[in-house]
């Protein structure tokens, strides 16, 4: 679990303050989310089935989070780029965090892992 905590702890401000408070909001979606360091950065698992991930857009310079089954979502916040099968959603620092629109799009891909897809 440290490196997973370094993870966290190294991050700059705002960045820092951002990726806390979204760990924060997806472990509270259901009690079997569980956080881990997969490449490098903190996966979020369902049952152990890989669920989101946050990260940092290299071009953009924002934190965001990554669902892994973004394919299947539609919402106009969510970005597909090169990915196949993934959409992010990207987050300015400077400002509130969408928590609604989180919650909802988190809640989305956990029933499609609940509903086995």
């Amino acid at each position: 679990m440290k490196e997973l905590d370094n993870f966290y702890e190294k991050q700059e401000e705002p960045f820092k303050e951002v990726f806390f408070a979204l760990k924060e909001i997806i472990l509270k979606q259901d009690k079997d989310i569980t956080n881990v360091l997969k490449y490098g950065m903190p996966f979020f698992c369902y049952k152990g089935k890989m669920f989101c991930y946050l990260w940092v857009h290299k071009k953009y310079k924002q934190p965001y989070i990554g669902i892994v089954e973004g394919k299947y979502f539609d919402e106009p916040f969510l970005t597909q780029e090169d990915r196949s099968r993934m959409k992010i959603m990207l987050f300015d620092s400077d400002k509130h965090l969408p928590i609604e629109s989180i919650e909802n799009i988190l809640q989305k891909a956990l029933n499609l892992y609940k509903t086995g897809k």
